[in-house]
């Protein structure tokens, strides 16, 4: 790039709404300008349930990224969640014209669109189609075919798909704020730009996304999306076992689990815990403990069974790296390794520009990512034609078709 480029990342999360603005330089780097964010009302799960309210944290979001970034904001790339977000596999094949011989890139659109051809829920629409490797006559992961000489092209694609009205009414709600959508990403695909390099997608990796009503998950293997999806446990579900176990307020469950809990039962001493604000009244260690590693074990074997059956766990070399707010929660990691049988990191983004506390906290990756998305996108676009309009995939949600 000639010159310097700046986007802005929006994450409407269940307990906060976060917009990042970053400017990507001539030489790639990214610098943060400035964030703002708000806590969140008005999300359940990932998902807009009160229109209103969530436009009114966006609101104040947006007044706090423009005065700490001196930036006028208008498009944003917003990240979207939810558990009616799936995916699939799915293989692509076309013959190649014998008077043509050389594979070109109307072939790679003809065979994305082959492999797209899949029998979906007819509610819900496609939110992304990320190639996984390229075949030429049986040669398998070619990277790029364009100019190669064959008679058979195969491509397999990682597919992720949604429920078009929940994907709309989050795009509606920024549109009337107003600002525009540039793009829709799957968050863990933006959180895996800035958690996850090179040489932990090739060798094999699993990214947990652990917010506040959701974990995000997105699997690599040689380099390439193998699964992802959305289970709707996160760290709020915790804090609401400990609060109704122990009958009390949300904010003093809160205060303990941060405080005091752990996810993991390994060398735990029982003690005493005294609960703020009640009078006298005491939590075992034990008893806390175990309603959180409850909760921690159900969530984390809603993302081990599906992984397990599809056979990619013996291939995570590079193992699991948390992130997301309520990563930060103490024994998830232990929690993690006991079920998953691989090594676990807790991940912050990668070094970057800008005030340096905002990269050394996971719950910003997915909002960071987005910046490193936009960037990526912005510089594939004068090599893939089928990529030169961000905004087409948001015109077929808008307009029903696939």
């Amino acid at each position: 790039m000639a010159s310097s480029n700046i986007y802005v990342g929006l994450e409407i999360g269940t307990s906060k709404v976060c917009m990042v603005v970053g400017e990507v330089r001539s030489d790639g780097a990214i610098k943060i300008l400035g964030v703002g964010q708000h806590p969140s009302a008005g999300v359940r799960k990932g998902e807009i349930v009160d229109p209103e309210t969530v436009q009114t944290c966006l609101h104040d979001a947006l007044v706090r990224a423009e005065d700490r970034s001196d930036v006028e904001v208008n498009t944003v790339f917003l990240a979207v969640t939810g558990s009616h977000i799936q995916s699939l596999n799915n293989r692509g094949t076309i013959r190649v014209a014998d008077e043509q011989m050389e594979i070109t890139a109307e072939d790679l659109e003809e065979v994305k669109k082959i492999a797209r051809d899949v029998p979906l829920p007819k509610e819900n629409g496609y939110v992304h189609s990320i190639i996984q490797h390229y075949y030429v006559d049986g040669k398998d992961k070619i990277p790029n075919p364009i100019g190669m000489i064959g008679q058979k092209l195969e491509a397999d694609y990682h597919i992720i798909h949604g429920t078009r009205t929940r994907i709309q009414n989050a795009i509606k709600c920024v549109r009337e704020i107003p600002l525009e959508v540039e793009d829709i990403v799957f968050s863990p695909v933006a959180a895996a730009q800035v958690v996850l390099n090179r040489e932990a997608k090739n060798e094999g990796a699993l990214l947990l996304d652990i917010g506040g009503g959701t974990t995000d998950y997105i699997c690599f293997v040689d380099g390439a999306v193998v699964a992802s999806g959305c289970v709707p446990i996160g760290g709020d579900h915790i804090t609401n076992d400990i609060a109704l176990v122990l009958k009390i307020p949300l904010s003093r469950a809160e205060k303990l689990k941060v405080g005091h809990g752990s996810a993991s039962l390994r060398g735990m001493i029982d003690v005493e815990i005294p609960i703020e604000g009640e009078s006298g009244k005491k939590v075992g260690q034990e008893l806390l403990n175990q309603i959180m590693n409850a909760r921690v074990t159900e969530l984390l074997t809603l993302v081990h069974e599906p992984l397990a059956k599809q056979g990619v766990l013996p291939r995570l070399a590079k193992g699991i790296y948390l992130t997301g707010g309520s990563s930060l929660m103490r024994g998830i990691a232990e929690t993690a390794e006991e079920i998953f049988g691989v090594p676990v990191q807790k991940a912050g983004s990668e070094a970057m520009s800008g005030p340096s506390a905002l990269f050394e906290n996971p719950q910003y990756a997915t909002p960071v990512g987005l910046i490193r998305y936009a960037q990526l996108l912005d510089e594939q676009k004068p090599k893939r034609g089928g990529f030169s309009r961000l905004g087409a995939k948001l015109e077929k949600f808008f307009g029903g078709a696939k």
